[in-house]
């Protein structure tokens, strides 16, 4: 006689585990570039493997009632990975946007909640004798108890935390990525954040479902509505791993990362301004003409200049009183006009201009010049006076 361990729903809990086992092997055995974000993405889907696992030991429709009978020690061992999927999934972006991530002895911070949820566990389960637990299990008295859908609440909201945390990092990408690099139009970083704001509705609609358990342990009410969610959150999620593994792949390895930036004190010699140098570096710019490269980055402008790029940094900031992606345009600008009224520049098009000096979009060329010169540069071709260009120049010392 034919018996029936899985619906529909327990089979998509099932294959979500298993994609993500299998996809972990997968991004560790192709991992070639050994790239750090790759790990954590890895782990990430190992340890969010355990989750539909757990789900399906819980509320699997006939399923849950097997574990019962022949492996009810597998109950509750899933619950780890609450803990972990969330602070993986943040150490993942964290070290695909600074490719000079490492871990540090402060980020073991982040597995206390796990060692908290660990110690409950023990406190208040495992220590009980086998008789005892079997009838919290059977009787699902433990899960629906007030501390349990409490804890899981707590742990639920944490893992918003997680994706909100990631969301900022992205939000400051960009800008950070002014400070090392000319050209940030290419960088496309909407796939990351369509992932992470994925996994953020799947992880609101879990905190949804905790409401309305904590509800339901002062009046009770048709929990269907919730049910649906819960189990949109389990379709949702399937498809995200897909996402997530395809885009891991293909994208990971292209990231533009950028240098964490010092939050310790520097030196005192640092402190100390050097006009001089800011005047070097400004004449190898104009002599030279480093910026007309379409792709230029902090590191390769450093090593023309024969300097570290910390130090070029340093003197853009405080010397020039901008980004290095603004200190780059404000010469592509400068260059701009200076072919716009030159004999030879007269013959070119705005876009044969914009793309000779460096840029790659001409949106991004227009708000440029627009911002400098005040005109915009068709304008400023037929203008017969010459507005006085603020170009790139040295601020006053402290």
């Amino acid at each position: 006689m034919s018996e029936v361990l899985f619906n529909f729903h327990d089979v998509i809990l099932l294959m979500t585990a298993m994609q993500c086992l299998f996809f972990a092997v997968l991004l560790l055995a192709t991992n070639s570039h050994r790239q750090v974000s790759t790990y954590f993405l890895a782990a990430f889907l190992f340890a969010h493997a355990f989750i539909p696992l757990h789900e399906l030991i819980l509320w699997g429709a006939e399923f849950k009632l097997k574990v019962r009978d022949f492996w009810p020690q597998l109950y509750f061992l899933g619950g780890f990975a609450y803990y972990l999927d969330g602070v993986l999934l943040f150490f993942c972006v964290k070290s695909l946007i600074f490719r000079d991530f490492a871990l540090r002895r402060r980020d073991l911070l982040h597995l206390l909640p796990l060692a908290l949820f660990l110690l409950y566990m023990v406190a208040v389960f495992y220590r009980l004798p086998g008789a005892e637990r079997m009838v919290l299990i059977r009787s699902e008295e433990f899960v629906y108890g007030w501390d349990y859908v409490l804890v899981e609440f707590l742990c639920k909201c944490l893992r918003v935390a997680y994706c909100l945390w990631c969301l900022s990092l992205i939000l400051k990408y960009k800008s950070l990525l002014k400070s090392t690099h000319s050209n940030i139009e290419k960088v496309d970083i909407t796939w990351v954040k369509t992932l992470v704001w994925g996994f953020l509705l799947v992880m609101v609609m879990e905190v949804i479902l905790s409401v309305s358990k904590l509800a339901s342990l002062y009046q009770h009410y048709d929990l269907e509505v919730f049910e649906n969610i819960g189990l949109t959150g389990y379709y949702t999620l399937f498809v995200l791993i897909n996402l997530l593994v395809f885009t891991g792949i293909r994208y990971f390895a292209s990231f533009e990362g950028v240098r964490q930036r010092d939050s310790g004190r520097r030196p005192a010699g640092e402190q100390m301004l050097n006009p001089a140098l800011a005047e070097e570096i400004d004449g190898a710019m104009r002599r030279d003409k480093p910026y007309l490269q379409p792709d230029i980055t902090l590191d390769i402008l450093a090593a023309h200049l024969a300097m570290p790029a910390r130090d070029l940094s340093m003197v853009i900031n405080r010397h020039f009183g901008i980004n290095f992606y603004e200190f780059i345009n404000r010469y592509r600008i400068d260059e701009a006009c200076r072919l716009l009224r030159s004999a030879g520049g007269r013959d070119k098009t705005i876009t044969d201009i914009y793309l000779e000096i460096g840029f790659n979009s001409k949106s991004v060329f227009n708000t440029f010049f627009k911002k400098i010169v005040g005109m915009t540069p068709s304008q400023y071709r037929q203008s017969d006076t010459v507005p006085e260009l603020s170009g790139v120049r040295l601020v006053a010392a402290d």
